[in-house]
Protein backbone atom coordinates (compact mmCIF):
# COMPACT_ATOMS: atom_id res chain seq x y z
CA UNK A 1 0.00 0.00 0.00
CA UNK A 2 1.49 3.07 -1.24
CA UNK A 3 0.34 7.00 0.18
CA UNK A 4 -0.73 9.28 -2.48
CA UNK A 5 -1.22 12.82 -1.67
CA UNK A 6 -3.23 14.62 -4.63
CA UNK A 7 -3.13 17.97 -4.83
CA UNK A 8 -6.84 19.37 -5.70
CA UNK A 9 -10.39 17.99 -5.78
CA UNK A 10 -10.89 18.88 -9.16
CA UNK A 11 -12.71 15.91 -11.47
CA UNK A 12 -9.34 14.41 -13.09
CA UNK A 13 -7.99 14.51 -9.67
CA UNK A 14 -11.10 12.63 -7.70
CA UNK A 15 -11.18 9.88 -10.65
CA UNK A 16 -7.41 9.42 -10.03
CA UNK A 17 -8.02 9.23 -6.44
CA UNK A 18 -10.87 6.95 -6.72
CA UNK A 19 -8.90 4.78 -8.77
CA UNK A 20 -5.93 4.23 -6.50
CA UNK A 21 -8.15 3.88 -3.62
CA UNK A 22 -9.64 0.43 -4.99
CA UNK A 23 -5.82 -0.54 -6.26
CA UNK A 24 -5.55 -0.66 -2.41
CA UNK A 25 -3.38 2.96 -1.71
CA UNK A 26 -4.11 5.16 0.81
CA UNK A 27 -5.07 8.30 -0.61
CA UNK A 28 -5.59 12.16 0.98
CA UNK A 29 -6.60 15.16 -0.87
CA UNK A 30 -5.35 18.68 -0.21
CA UNK A 31 -8.10 21.19 -2.00
CA UNK A 32 -7.74 24.88 -1.00
CA UNK A 33 -11.01 25.72 -1.96
CA UNK A 34 -14.19 24.52 0.27
CA UNK A 35 -15.73 21.87 -1.47
CA UNK A 36 -14.82 19.42 -4.29
CA UNK A 37 -15.44 19.51 -7.72
CA UNK A 38 -12.80 22.23 -9.00
CA UNK A 39 -14.60 24.15 -12.16
CA UNK A 40 -18.16 22.17 -11.91
CA UNK A 41 -19.69 23.99 -8.88
CA UNK A 42 -23.43 25.19 -7.91
CA UNK A 43 -24.73 28.59 -7.89
CA UNK A 44 -27.99 28.76 -5.30
CA UNK A 45 -30.14 31.50 -4.90
CA UNK A 46 -33.84 31.74 -3.85
CA UNK A 47 -34.57 28.39 -4.70
CA UNK A 48 -32.70 28.78 -7.75
CA UNK A 49 -29.87 26.62 -8.81
CA UNK A 50 -27.35 26.60 -11.73
CA UNK A 51 -24.04 25.01 -12.82
CA UNK A 52 -21.25 26.89 -12.67
CA UNK A 53 -18.99 24.98 -15.01
CA UNK A 54 -20.10 22.98 -17.72
CA UNK A 55 -23.95 21.80 -18.02
CA UNK A 56 -23.99 18.93 -20.08
CA UNK A 57 -22.15 15.63 -20.82
CA UNK A 58 -20.16 14.37 -23.46
CA UNK A 59 -18.73 10.49 -23.85
CA UNK A 60 -20.27 9.77 -20.72
CA UNK A 61 -18.35 6.02 -21.01
CA UNK A 62 -15.88 7.52 -19.51
CA UNK A 63 -17.96 7.92 -16.01
CA UNK A 64 -19.88 4.74 -16.79
CA UNK A 65 -16.26 2.84 -16.64
CA UNK A 66 -14.98 5.14 -13.89
CA UNK A 67 -18.36 3.82 -11.39
CA UNK A 68 -17.84 0.24 -12.27
CA UNK A 69 -14.20 -0.29 -11.32
CA UNK A 70 -14.70 1.97 -8.68
CA UNK A 71 -17.87 -0.12 -6.77
CA UNK A 72 -20.79 -2.06 -7.20
CA UNK A 73 -23.12 0.51 -8.00
CA UNK A 74 -23.50 2.18 -11.49
CA UNK A 75 -23.16 5.90 -12.78
CA UNK A 76 -26.85 5.46 -13.56
CA UNK A 77 -27.56 4.26 -10.08
CA UNK A 78 -25.63 7.34 -8.82
CA UNK A 79 -26.61 9.83 -11.28
CA UNK A 80 -29.89 9.96 -13.28
CA UNK A 81 -28.81 10.78 -16.48
CA UNK A 82 -30.73 11.81 -19.73
CA UNK A 83 -29.93 12.41 -23.67
CA UNK A 84 -30.94 15.61 -24.72
CA UNK A 85 -32.97 15.65 -27.56
CA UNK A 86 -32.89 17.95 -29.68
CA UNK A 87 -29.57 18.09 -29.17
CA UNK A 88 -29.24 21.17 -29.93
CA UNK A 89 -30.94 25.11 -31.47
CA UNK A 90 -29.16 27.06 -33.58
CA UNK A 91 -30.37 30.66 -34.73
CA UNK A 92 -28.55 32.42 -37.44
CA UNK A 93 -28.57 36.64 -37.94
CA UNK A 94 -30.72 36.18 -40.71
CA UNK A 95 -33.44 34.48 -39.12
CA UNK A 96 -32.44 30.81 -39.91
CA UNK A 97 -33.75 28.31 -37.04
CA UNK A 98 -32.16 24.87 -37.02
CA UNK A 99 -33.16 22.06 -34.62
CA UNK A 100 -30.54 19.32 -34.26
CA UNK A 101 -31.86 16.05 -32.98
CA UNK A 102 -29.28 13.93 -30.20
CA UNK A 103 -26.83 11.36 -32.00
CA UNK A 104 -28.69 11.12 -35.74
CA UNK A 105 -26.83 11.07 -38.22
CA UNK A 106 -29.69 10.78 -40.60
CA UNK A 107 -31.87 13.24 -38.69
CA UNK A 108 -29.11 16.19 -38.75
CA UNK A 109 -28.71 15.39 -42.78
CA UNK A 110 -32.35 16.35 -42.79
CA UNK A 111 -32.46 19.07 -40.61
CA UNK A 112 -29.57 21.06 -42.62
CA UNK A 113 -31.17 20.74 -46.08
CA UNK A 114 -34.30 22.21 -44.72
CA UNK A 115 -32.35 24.90 -43.40
CA UNK A 116 -29.75 25.90 -45.54
CA UNK A 117 -30.70 24.47 -48.83
CA UNK A 118 -30.38 20.95 -50.76
CA UNK A 119 -26.86 19.28 -50.01
CA UNK A 120 -25.83 21.13 -46.98
CA UNK A 121 -26.52 17.77 -45.01
CA UNK A 122 -24.31 15.84 -47.52
CA UNK A 123 -21.62 18.25 -47.31
CA UNK A 124 -21.80 18.39 -43.55
CA UNK A 125 -22.17 14.28 -43.13
CA UNK A 126 -19.13 14.11 -45.27
CA UNK A 127 -17.31 15.90 -43.40
CA UNK A 128 -18.26 14.35 -40.64
CA UNK A 129 -16.87 11.08 -42.23
CA UNK A 130 -13.74 12.41 -41.79
CA UNK A 131 -13.61 13.54 -38.98
CA UNK A 132 -14.60 9.94 -37.95
CA UNK A 133 -11.31 8.62 -39.55
CA UNK A 134 -9.87 11.32 -37.74
CA UNK A 135 -11.23 9.68 -34.24
CA UNK A 136 -10.43 6.46 -35.10
CA UNK A 137 -6.18 7.35 -36.02
CA UNK A 138 -6.03 9.32 -32.69
CA UNK A 139 -8.99 8.13 -30.45
CA UNK A 140 -5.93 5.87 -28.62
CA UNK A 141 -3.03 7.56 -28.70
CA UNK A 142 -4.48 10.55 -27.95
CA UNK A 143 -7.35 9.72 -25.36
CA UNK A 144 -6.63 6.56 -24.36
CA UNK A 145 -2.63 6.17 -23.43
CA UNK A 146 -0.41 8.54 -21.44
CA UNK A 147 1.51 10.85 -23.95
CA UNK A 148 5.04 9.99 -24.45
CA UNK A 149 8.58 10.78 -25.64
CA UNK A 150 7.35 10.45 -29.00
CA UNK A 151 4.21 12.40 -29.03
CA UNK A 152 5.72 14.35 -31.88
CA UNK A 153 4.08 12.27 -33.83
CA UNK A 154 0.54 13.51 -32.72
CA UNK A 155 1.65 16.96 -34.36
CA UNK A 156 0.76 15.78 -38.05
CA UNK A 157 -3.12 16.66 -38.44
CA UNK A 158 -4.62 13.45 -38.92
CA UNK A 159 -7.96 15.41 -40.44
CA UNK A 160 -8.25 13.43 -44.51
CA UNK A 161 -7.98 15.68 -47.26
CA UNK A 162 -11.14 15.57 -49.12
CA UNK A 163 -11.06 13.58 -52.24
CA UNK A 164 -12.30 16.08 -54.67
CA UNK A 165 -10.64 16.96 -58.28
CA UNK A 166 -8.49 20.20 -57.63
CA UNK A 167 -8.23 20.46 -53.87
CA UNK A 168 -7.04 17.07 -53.36
CA UNK A 169 -3.55 19.13 -51.65
CA UNK A 170 -5.64 21.97 -49.76
CA UNK A 171 -4.49 20.61 -46.29
CA UNK A 172 -1.15 22.25 -46.64
CA UNK A 173 -1.20 25.87 -47.94
CA UNK A 174 0.56 28.98 -47.72
CA UNK A 175 3.72 28.04 -47.71
CA UNK A 176 3.32 24.68 -46.18
CA UNK A 177 0.87 26.12 -43.20
CA UNK A 178 -1.30 23.23 -42.02
CA UNK A 179 -5.15 23.95 -42.66
CA UNK A 180 -7.81 24.97 -39.76
CA UNK A 181 -10.93 24.29 -39.08
CA UNK A 182 -11.96 27.58 -40.36
CA UNK A 183 -10.25 26.15 -43.36
CA UNK A 184 -12.13 23.79 -43.64
CA UNK A 185 -15.37 25.42 -42.60
CA UNK A 186 -14.90 27.64 -45.72
CA UNK A 187 -13.71 25.17 -48.33
CA UNK A 188 -16.09 21.95 -47.53
CA UNK A 189 -19.44 23.30 -46.18
CA UNK A 190 -19.81 26.50 -48.78
CA UNK A 191 -22.75 27.96 -46.45
CA UNK A 192 -21.02 30.57 -43.82
CA UNK A 193 -24.31 29.73 -41.51
CA UNK A 194 -22.51 25.94 -42.06
CA UNK A 195 -19.22 27.11 -41.00
CA UNK A 196 -20.77 29.06 -38.02
CA UNK A 197 -22.33 25.75 -37.07
CA UNK A 198 -18.61 23.86 -37.14
CA UNK A 199 -16.95 26.62 -35.54
CA UNK A 200 -19.22 27.45 -32.78
CA UNK A 201 -17.85 23.45 -31.41
CA UNK A 202 -14.35 24.97 -31.49
CA UNK A 203 -15.46 28.18 -29.66
CA UNK A 204 -17.18 26.32 -27.26
CA UNK A 205 -14.44 24.18 -26.40
CA UNK A 206 -12.14 27.39 -26.07
CA UNK A 207 -10.14 27.02 -29.22
CA UNK A 208 -9.71 29.74 -31.89
CA UNK A 209 -11.47 27.66 -35.44
CA UNK A 210 -8.33 30.43 -36.86
CA UNK A 211 -5.60 28.27 -35.52
CA UNK A 212 -7.26 25.61 -34.65
CA UNK A 213 -6.33 22.38 -36.46
CA UNK A 214 -8.52 20.95 -39.04
CA UNK A 215 -8.51 17.79 -36.76
CA UNK A 216 -10.64 19.76 -34.53
CA UNK A 217 -13.70 18.42 -36.76
CA UNK A 218 -13.81 15.24 -34.45
CA UNK A 219 -15.60 17.54 -31.58
CA UNK A 220 -18.92 17.57 -33.40
CA UNK A 221 -18.42 14.03 -34.37
CA UNK A 222 -18.15 13.56 -31.05
CA UNK A 223 -21.53 14.53 -29.77
CA UNK A 224 -23.57 13.82 -32.61
CA UNK A 225 -22.08 10.18 -32.50
CA UNK A 226 -21.96 9.89 -28.93
CA UNK A 227 -24.79 12.15 -27.81
CA UNK A 228 -25.78 14.98 -25.43
CA UNK A 229 -26.62 14.11 -21.83
CA UNK A 230 -27.87 15.76 -18.69
CA UNK A 231 -27.86 14.74 -15.15
CA UNK A 232 -30.78 15.85 -12.97
CA UNK A 233 -29.36 18.23 -10.65
CA UNK A 234 -26.98 19.59 -13.51
CA UNK A 235 -23.26 18.36 -13.63
CA UNK A 236 -22.44 18.97 -10.17
CA UNK A 237 -24.19 15.85 -9.17
CA UNK A 238 -21.71 13.87 -11.12
CA UNK A 239 -19.26 15.57 -9.11
CA UNK A 240 -21.25 14.60 -5.65
CA UNK A 241 -21.66 10.90 -6.63
CA UNK A 242 -17.88 11.10 -7.55
CA UNK A 243 -16.99 12.93 -4.31
CA UNK A 244 -18.95 10.16 -2.57
CA UNK A 245 -17.73 7.39 -4.79
CA UNK A 246 -14.46 8.65 -3.19
CA UNK A 247 -15.24 8.39 0.29
CA UNK A 248 -16.93 5.06 0.01
CA UNK A 249 -13.43 4.01 -0.92
CA UNK A 250 -12.18 5.85 1.74
CA UNK A 251 -10.22 8.53 -0.30
CA UNK A 252 -9.33 11.47 3.02
CA UNK A 253 -10.49 14.70 2.11
CA UNK A 254 -9.09 18.02 3.57
CA UNK A 255 -10.85 21.38 2.55
CA UNK A 256 -9.15 24.63 2.94
CA UNK A 257 -5.60 22.89 2.59
CA UNK A 258 -3.33 24.82 0.55
CA UNK A 259 -0.58 23.03 -1.07
CA UNK A 260 2.45 25.55 -1.08
CA UNK A 261 5.26 22.82 -1.28
CA UNK A 262 6.24 19.92 -3.11
CA UNK A 263 8.57 17.77 -1.28
CA UNK A 264 11.51 15.97 -2.81
CA UNK A 265 13.29 13.54 -1.18
CA UNK A 266 16.29 11.24 -2.66
CA UNK A 267 15.26 12.37 -6.58
CA UNK A 268 11.88 11.56 -5.91
CA UNK A 269 8.17 13.30 -4.78
CA UNK A 270 8.01 12.92 -1.19
CA UNK A 271 4.94 14.51 -0.20
CA UNK A 272 3.63 18.20 0.29
CA UNK A 273 3.79 21.04 2.57
CA UNK A 274 0.86 23.23 3.79
CA UNK A 275 -0.10 27.00 4.02
CA UNK A 276 -0.42 25.83 8.22
CA UNK A 277 3.48 24.59 7.95
CA UNK A 278 2.48 21.08 8.53
CA UNK A 279 3.61 18.08 6.11
CA UNK A 280 2.12 15.35 4.95
CA UNK A 281 4.80 12.41 3.36
CA UNK A 282 3.42 10.19 0.82
CA UNK A 283 5.58 7.55 -2.26
CA UNK A 284 3.33 9.47 -4.78
CA UNK A 285 2.33 13.14 -5.38
CA UNK A 286 -1.09 13.54 -7.86
CA UNK A 287 -1.41 17.20 -8.74
CA UNK A 288 -4.55 18.08 -9.93
CA UNK A 289 -3.90 21.74 -10.96
CA UNK A 290 -2.68 24.06 -13.75
CA UNK A 291 0.93 22.46 -14.62
CA UNK A 292 2.17 26.60 -14.83
CA UNK A 293 1.50 27.06 -11.21
CA UNK A 294 3.95 23.69 -10.13
CA UNK A 295 7.34 25.48 -10.49
CA UNK A 296 6.25 27.56 -7.64
CA UNK A 297 5.57 24.50 -5.46
CA UNK A 298 9.15 22.70 -6.70
CA UNK A 299 11.12 26.14 -5.43
CA UNK A 300 11.18 27.08 -9.02
CA UNK A 301 12.07 23.97 -10.81
CA UNK A 302 10.66 23.03 -14.00
CA UNK A 303 8.70 19.75 -13.54
CA UNK A 304 9.32 19.15 -17.42
CA UNK A 305 12.47 17.51 -19.59
CA UNK A 306 13.66 19.75 -22.83
CA UNK A 307 11.49 18.49 -25.63
CA UNK A 308 8.56 18.29 -22.91
CA UNK A 309 5.53 19.45 -24.04
CA UNK A 310 4.54 22.51 -21.93
CA UNK A 311 1.90 24.47 -20.26
CA UNK A 312 0.21 27.36 -22.35
CA UNK A 313 2.83 30.06 -22.86
CA UNK A 314 5.62 28.49 -21.68
CA UNK A 315 8.90 27.96 -23.73
CA UNK A 316 10.12 24.81 -24.77
CA UNK A 317 13.14 23.50 -26.19
CA UNK A 318 13.29 22.62 -30.15
CA UNK A 319 9.59 23.52 -30.38
CA UNK A 320 6.86 25.95 -29.18
CA UNK A 321 4.27 23.29 -28.11
CA UNK A 322 1.56 23.10 -25.61
CA UNK A 323 0.47 26.66 -26.23
CA UNK A 324 -2.54 26.03 -28.68
CA UNK A 325 -5.71 25.61 -26.84
CA UNK A 326 -7.50 26.69 -23.61
CA UNK A 327 -6.85 30.61 -23.62
CA UNK A 328 -10.28 32.05 -23.71
CA UNK A 329 -12.52 32.49 -20.08
CA UNK A 330 -16.38 31.90 -19.66
CA UNK A 331 -18.09 35.33 -19.37
CA UNK A 332 -21.88 33.44 -17.49
CA UNK A 333 -25.23 34.95 -17.08
CA UNK A 334 -27.19 33.12 -14.07
CA UNK A 335 -30.88 34.19 -15.25
CA UNK A 336 -34.04 33.65 -12.43
CA UNK A 337 -37.35 34.09 -14.83
CA UNK A 338 -41.08 34.36 -13.41
CA UNK A 339 -43.00 32.14 -15.73
CA UNK A 340 -42.91 28.73 -16.22
CA UNK A 341 -40.57 27.14 -19.03
CA UNK A 342 -42.33 26.05 -22.20
CA UNK A 343 -42.65 22.16 -22.76
CA UNK A 344 -41.19 22.77 -26.35
CA UNK A 345 -38.24 24.86 -25.20
CA UNK A 346 -35.05 23.53 -26.39
CA UNK A 347 -32.55 22.35 -23.65
CA UNK A 348 -29.04 24.31 -25.34
CA UNK A 349 -30.10 26.93 -28.03
CA UNK A 350 -26.86 28.66 -29.52
CA UNK A 351 -27.61 32.20 -30.77
CA UNK A 352 -24.68 32.86 -33.13
CA UNK A 353 -23.15 36.29 -33.72
CA UNK A 354 -23.78 38.29 -36.73
CA UNK A 355 -19.93 39.11 -37.05
CA UNK A 356 -17.73 36.51 -35.73
CA UNK A 357 -14.17 38.25 -37.26
CA UNK A 358 -15.24 40.32 -34.79
CA UNK A 359 -16.31 38.31 -31.62
CA UNK A 360 -12.60 36.06 -32.75
CA UNK A 361 -10.73 39.31 -31.96
CA UNK A 362 -12.38 40.16 -28.90
CA UNK A 363 -11.36 36.89 -27.47
CA UNK A 364 -8.31 35.67 -29.06
CA UNK A 365 -6.78 38.83 -30.63
CA UNK A 366 -7.06 40.31 -34.39
CA UNK A 367 -4.74 37.34 -35.42
CA UNK A 368 -5.73 34.60 -33.32
CA UNK A 369 -2.43 35.53 -31.57
CA UNK A 370 -3.93 34.28 -27.62
CA UNK A 371 -4.58 38.21 -26.12
CA UNK A 372 -8.03 39.34 -26.68
CA UNK A 373 -8.89 43.01 -26.92
CA UNK A 374 -11.31 44.87 -24.45
CA UNK A 375 -13.23 46.40 -27.01
CA UNK A 376 -16.05 43.60 -26.97
CA UNK A 377 -18.15 42.04 -29.59
CA UNK A 378 -21.36 43.61 -29.32
CA UNK A 379 -23.38 40.65 -30.21
CA UNK A 380 -21.87 37.70 -29.14
CA UNK A 381 -22.11 34.14 -30.08
CA UNK A 382 -24.59 32.93 -26.69
CA UNK A 383 -25.63 29.72 -25.45
CA UNK A 384 -28.57 29.30 -23.68
CA UNK A 385 -29.74 26.69 -20.99
CA UNK A 386 -33.09 25.71 -20.18
CA UNK A 387 -33.07 22.41 -18.54
CA UNK A 388 -36.08 21.10 -17.96
CA UNK A 389 -34.96 20.02 -14.15
CA UNK A 390 -37.04 21.02 -11.22
CA UNK A 391 -33.84 20.79 -8.74
CA UNK A 392 -33.42 24.16 -10.59
CA UNK A 393 -36.28 25.96 -10.31
CA UNK A 394 -38.11 27.30 -6.95
CA UNK A 395 -41.47 25.77 -8.09
CA UNK A 396 -43.00 25.18 -11.90
CA UNK A 397 -44.33 28.46 -12.19
CA UNK A 398 -40.31 29.90 -12.34
CA UNK A 399 -36.85 28.90 -14.81
CA UNK A 400 -33.50 29.00 -14.28
CA UNK A 401 -31.48 29.99 -17.60
CA UNK A 402 -28.29 30.21 -18.12
CA UNK A 403 -26.25 32.10 -20.54
CA UNK A 404 -22.66 31.86 -21.30
CA UNK A 405 -19.88 32.88 -23.81
CA UNK A 406 -16.41 32.81 -24.92
CA UNK A 407 -14.42 35.68 -23.41
CA UNK A 408 -10.74 36.55 -23.73
CA UNK A 409 -9.21 35.17 -19.81
CA UNK A 410 -8.58 37.98 -17.10
CA UNK A 411 -5.66 39.85 -17.66
CA UNK A 412 -6.21 40.32 -21.02
CA UNK A 413 -9.29 42.27 -20.12
CA UNK A 414 -10.41 43.88 -16.72
CA UNK A 415 -12.81 41.53 -15.51
CA UNK A 416 -12.75 43.42 -11.86
CA UNK A 417 -14.22 45.84 -13.83
CA UNK A 418 -18.02 45.63 -12.23
CA UNK A 419 -19.64 48.14 -14.60
CA UNK A 420 -17.55 47.14 -17.74
CA UNK A 421 -18.48 43.37 -16.94
CA UNK A 422 -22.32 44.03 -16.38
CA UNK A 423 -22.46 45.71 -19.40
CA UNK A 424 -20.62 43.01 -21.21
CA UNK A 425 -23.84 40.79 -19.89
CA UNK A 426 -26.09 42.68 -21.05
CA UNK A 427 -25.36 42.18 -24.55
CA UNK A 428 -25.50 38.30 -23.74
CA UNK A 429 -29.01 39.22 -22.32
CA UNK A 430 -30.27 40.56 -25.35
CA UNK A 431 -28.76 38.22 -27.78
CA UNK A 432 -30.86 35.34 -25.47
CA UNK A 433 -33.99 37.00 -26.27
CA UNK A 434 -33.35 35.59 -30.00
CA UNK A 435 -34.18 32.04 -28.09
CA UNK A 436 -36.38 33.51 -25.40
CA UNK A 437 -38.95 36.33 -26.86
CA UNK A 438 -39.98 38.59 -23.94
CA UNK A 439 -36.68 37.63 -21.94
CA UNK A 440 -36.12 41.21 -19.92
CA UNK A 441 -39.62 41.16 -19.21
CA UNK A 442 -39.71 38.10 -16.76
CA UNK A 443 -36.26 38.61 -15.10
CA UNK A 444 -36.32 38.63 -11.40
CA UNK A 445 -32.78 38.74 -11.26
CA UNK A 446 -29.74 38.10 -12.72
CA UNK A 447 -25.81 37.20 -11.19
CA UNK A 448 -22.54 37.38 -13.67
CA UNK A 449 -19.58 35.56 -13.46
CA UNK A 450 -16.53 36.44 -15.06
CA UNK A 451 -13.55 34.99 -15.73
CA UNK A 452 -11.59 36.70 -12.43
CA UNK A 453 -14.51 34.45 -10.60
CA UNK A 454 -13.40 31.64 -12.13
CA UNK A 455 -9.53 32.30 -11.39
CA UNK A 456 -10.29 33.04 -8.15
CA UNK A 457 -12.77 29.30 -7.17
CA UNK A 458 -10.09 27.01 -9.51
CA UNK A 459 -7.01 29.18 -9.53
CA UNK A 460 -6.55 28.45 -13.17
CA UNK A 461 -4.40 31.19 -14.46
CA UNK A 462 -6.70 33.99 -15.56
CA UNK A 463 -9.53 32.30 -15.06
CA UNK A 464 -9.04 30.35 -18.64
CA UNK A 465 -10.98 26.82 -19.44
CA UNK A 466 -8.83 24.12 -20.69
CA UNK A 467 -9.43 22.69 -24.02
CA UNK A 468 -9.29 19.09 -25.17
CA UNK A 469 -6.02 17.95 -26.63
CA UNK A 470 -6.12 17.70 -30.26
CA UNK A 471 -3.24 16.27 -32.89
CA UNK A 472 -1.93 18.63 -35.49
CA UNK A 473 -0.70 21.85 -35.38
CA UNK A 474 3.31 20.71 -34.49
CA UNK A 475 1.57 19.79 -31.27
CA UNK A 476 0.57 23.10 -29.79
CA UNK A 477 -2.84 21.21 -28.93
CA UNK A 478 -1.23 19.13 -27.10
CA UNK A 479 -1.84 19.13 -23.12
CA UNK A 480 1.64 18.44 -20.52
CA UNK A 481 2.19 14.73 -20.28
CA UNK A 482 0.66 12.65 -16.61
CA UNK A 483 4.27 11.94 -16.36
CA UNK A 484 6.73 14.46 -15.27
CA UNK A 485 10.86 15.07 -14.84
CA UNK A 486 10.79 14.30 -11.02
CA UNK A 487 9.88 10.31 -10.57
CA UNK A 488 6.62 9.97 -8.40
CA UNK A 489 4.82 13.33 -9.00
CA UNK A 490 1.86 12.91 -11.68
CA UNK A 491 -0.60 15.55 -13.50
CA UNK A 492 -4.10 15.21 -13.50
CA UNK A 493 -7.17 16.97 -14.91
CA UNK A 494 -8.01 19.15 -17.61
CA UNK A 495 -4.83 21.07 -17.90
CA UNK A 496 -2.93 18.25 -18.17
CA UNK A 497 -3.09 15.11 -20.84
CA UNK A 498 -5.44 14.67 -22.68
CA UNK A 499 -6.81 18.11 -21.78
CA UNK A 500 -10.13 20.06 -20.68
CA UNK A 501 -13.91 18.95 -20.98
CA UNK A 502 -15.72 16.42 -18.12
CA UNK A 503 -14.85 13.16 -20.14
CA UNK A 504 -11.03 14.07 -20.91
CA UNK A 505 -10.68 14.66 -17.15
CA UNK A 506 -12.19 11.65 -16.27
CA UNK A 507 -9.51 10.17 -19.22
CA UNK A 508 -6.38 11.55 -17.51
CA UNK A 509 -7.70 10.32 -13.68
CA UNK A 510 -7.68 7.28 -15.31
CA UNK A 511 -4.10 7.39 -16.94
CA UNK A 512 -2.75 8.31 -13.97
CA UNK A 513 -4.24 5.63 -11.49
CA UNK A 514 -2.77 2.90 -14.41
CA UNK A 515 0.64 5.03 -14.24
CA UNK A 516 1.27 4.68 -10.64
CA UNK A 517 -0.34 0.67 -10.40
CA UNK A 518 1.41 -0.43 -13.25
CA UNK A 519 4.62 2.09 -13.82
CA UNK A 520 6.07 4.19 -15.98
CA UNK A 521 6.00 1.52 -18.93
CA UNK A 522 2.11 1.83 -18.85
CA UNK A 523 0.45 1.94 -22.50
CA UNK A 524 -3.83 2.03 -21.26
CA UNK A 525 -6.60 -0.06 -21.19
CA UNK A 526 -6.39 -2.95 -23.47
Amino acid sequence: MARIAVIGAGMGAMAAAARLAVAGHQVAVYERGRTHGGGVGRFERDGFAFDTGPGLLHLPAVYRDLFVKTGKETLEQCVELAQVDPASRHLFADGTDVLLPNASRAGVVRALDDAFGAGAGERWSDLVNRARDTWDATRRPLLEEPLRADWRALGRDPYPAPARRGISGWLRRDGGRPATLADVARRELKDPRAAALLESHALAHSLDPRTAPAGAAVLPYLEQTFGTWYARGGMRALADALYERCRARKVRFSFGAEVVGILEKDGRAAGVELADGSVAEADAVVAGIAPALLPALLGGAEPWRDGDVRPAGEPATGAAVGAGGGAAGRLTVFLALRGARPGDAAHRAVVHTPDREAELAAVFGAAGGGRGTREPCPRPTVTVLRPDDPTTRPDEDHEAVTLTATVAPHGPVDWIDGPAAEQDADRLVAAAEAAIPGLRDRLLWREVRTPADTAADTAAPGGAVPGPALAGADGRFLRPANLTRLPGLYLAGGWAHPGGGLAHAGMSGAMVAGLIVDGADWRGSQ
